[in-house]
């Protein structure tokens, strides 16, 4: 099992960059929150495979947590996070504090429309994104890596990391790694470990409803008859209902058919207290 560094700060994370990018290596930034599990994993072996050093961040962001919502509960497990990035060979982990990002004086956040302003996960948590694309812009320059992972489970968030760093010309390539899940269908996420063993065996529900959704569509049912269809076995089966909505791929904007352009399946529900999101492509 390999050695993996920790850096606490910006500057001996860059120090260290930069002796990767003069012996003329690529640095991937594996951006997470911690409570690390396979799907993250997954990732890290991502970008190993277009980077010779992979450097992964833990930090519980508190500015895409709104009021009401886990911050506080949202699981640190640290000395297990490092065991599995060892495992699989990660260089570094990037374990800032709370004021190294967000020191004394902090007054910038980063303005977005596009995809984080489609209705879907902004409905329901509307300051969330610009959490997120706050923090991975920092983490971005801060890290000074040539390219960021992100899997496709939080799929509107991949599109507004790709969006912003598109626009504000950070330098950065973004790649997207197709959900990890588990045998049963359900997608990996770190909140799975809120389910009771009952809600867990009901979660996969959302992705087989999601399968039949886009068969359904391929079959070129009628949109709004196939999505009503599939909103309605969500909300039977127990779940309080978000969001089940066809949007298109690229812009999340909303379609009325498939001759609108390639489409993504995109689902939010909650099972006892645990909100669960997933998504597909048709």
């Amino acid at each position: 099992m390999s050695q993996v560094a920790v850096f606490e700060t910006v500057e001996t994370m860059r120090q260290a960059v930069a002796a990767w990018h003069a012996a003329g290596e690529r640095v991937a930034l594996v951006p997470t929150m911690g409570a690390l599990h396979a799907g993250h994993a997954a990732l890290v072996t991502e970008a190993q495979r277009h980077a010779q050093r992979v450097i992964v961040s833990i930090f519980v962001n508190p500015t895409q947590f709104a009021p009401h919502e886990d911050f506080k509960k949202y699981p640190r497990t640290f000395d297990s996070d490092r065991a599995q990035l060892a495992a699989v060979a990660a260089d570094a982990i990037y374990c800032p504090a709370i004021e190294e990002i967000y020191p004394p004086g902090f007054a910038s956040r980063v303005l977005l429309l596009g995809p984080a302003a489609a209705g879907l996960e902004d409905r329901f948590r509307p300051t969330h994104f610009e959490g997120v694309a706050t923090i991975c812009c920092k983490l971005f320059t801060q890290s000074r890596a040539d390219l960021a992972v992100f899997g496709e489970k939080d799929y509107q968030q991949l599109k507004v990391v790709t969006r912003m760093a598109r626009d504000l010309d950070l330098g950065i390539e973004i790649r997207p790694l197709a959900t990890v899940r588990e045998p049963d269908g359900l997608a990996m996420s770190s909140r799975n470990r809120y389910l009771s063993p009952q809600e867990r065996a009901s979660a996969p529900i959302l992705h087989r409803v999601m399968q039949d959704l886009a068969v359904r569509l391929r079959n070129d049912e009628p949109l709004f008859q196939a999505v009503t269809h599939a909103q309605t076995e969500i909300i039977t089966a127990g779940f309080e209902l978000d969001y089940l909505e066809a949007r298109h791929a690229e812009t999340l904007a909303p379609v009325t058919s498939r001759a609108d352009g390639p489409i993504r399946l995109l689902v939010a529900a909650r099972i006892g207290g645990t909100r669960l999101i997933d998504n597909i492509g048709v």
